[in-house]
């Protein structure tokens, strides 16, 4: 079934230059992007995307991250999208994430992990709509 969901590339990521690397391993998983865009997060847009673990201890540190440098923000396409770009992500924390996986290859440990993903249909609906109009989207 082909679904969109939401990817970031984070400014760890931007910063060591990985965002061909990443992108490549998203294209090579037969997830295509529909919508790319590189912006600087506010810390309010930071705080709004993430609003969701506003009650969680990280919450104010995640958000200082995500908001430090320029960030990749992609739609990507494709069979079973979600569950496709969970694994290629790897486990949060780097250390724990299987070779051949974005994490393993480009995170530094549990905070700067390189990437994000949608969880859900519905946590991808919210973020693709968070930053993305529907006519922005191409496939």
């Amino acid at each position: 079934m082909s679904e969109r969901t939401l990817a970031i590339i984070k400014p760890d990521a931007v910063k060591k230059n990985a965002i061909g690397d990443i992108i490549a391993s998203y294209e090579k998983t037969g997830l295509k992007p529909v919508a790319i865009r590189m912006m600087q997060f506010s810390k309010s847009t930071a705080e709004g995307f993430y609003a969701v673990h506003k009650a969680r201890p990280f919450f104010d540190s995640l958000c200082t991250f995500m908001s430090s440098g320029p960030v990749v923000v992609l739609v990507l396409q494709g069979d079973n999208a979600i569950k496709k770009n969970r694994e290629l992500m790897g486990a949060t924390d780097p250390a724990k994430a299987e070779p051949g996986t974005i994490r393993k290859a480009h995170g530094a440990n549990i905070e700067f992990n390189a990437v994000h993903g949608s969880d859900s249909p519905e946590t991808a609906k919210f973020e693709i709509a968070y930053f993305f109009p529907e006519t922005d989207l191409v496939g």
